[in-house]
């Protein structure tokens, strides 16, 4: 069984910052890619901004210069550096791996979701 567990978001005010960190356990041979996916209220899930094991970076042309995305592999952990938040970016926040829990499986697997709400 693999768990991902997210922490860290909340509510801030615009121009402020937060960090979101996703642990990923449990039965798990290898991960691949690592991400943060986001969805706001009446609109789809899109990436935010994703990392490889070998730590390349893809952003979201609206959180570029903002938001860093990082991870530790030994810890299986990614973090999302979230600074000048603007109310646009309230939503729910989501973690994502690609990874084998068994080396004959690949497959995504999601976290429950972190709610991120930027408001004065």
């Amino acid at each position: 069984q693999v768990q991902l567990v997210e922490s860290g978001g909340g509510l801030v005010q615009p121009g402020g910052s937060l960090r979101l960190s996703c642990a990923a356990s449990g039965s798990i041979f290898s991960i691949y890619a690592m991400g943060w996916y986001r969805q706001a209220p009446g609109k789809q899930r899109e990436l935010v901004a994703a990392i490889t094991t070998g730590g390349r970076t893809n952003y979201a042309d609206s959180v570029k210069g903002r938001f860093t995305i990082s991870r530790h592999n030994a810890k299986n952990t990614v973090y999302l550096q979230m600074n000048s938040l603007k109310p646009e970016d309230t939503a729910v926040y989501y973690c994502n791996a690609d990874l084998n829990p068994r080396p004959e499986y690949r497959g995504d697997y999601w976290g429950q979701g972190t709610q991120v709400t930027v408001s004065s």
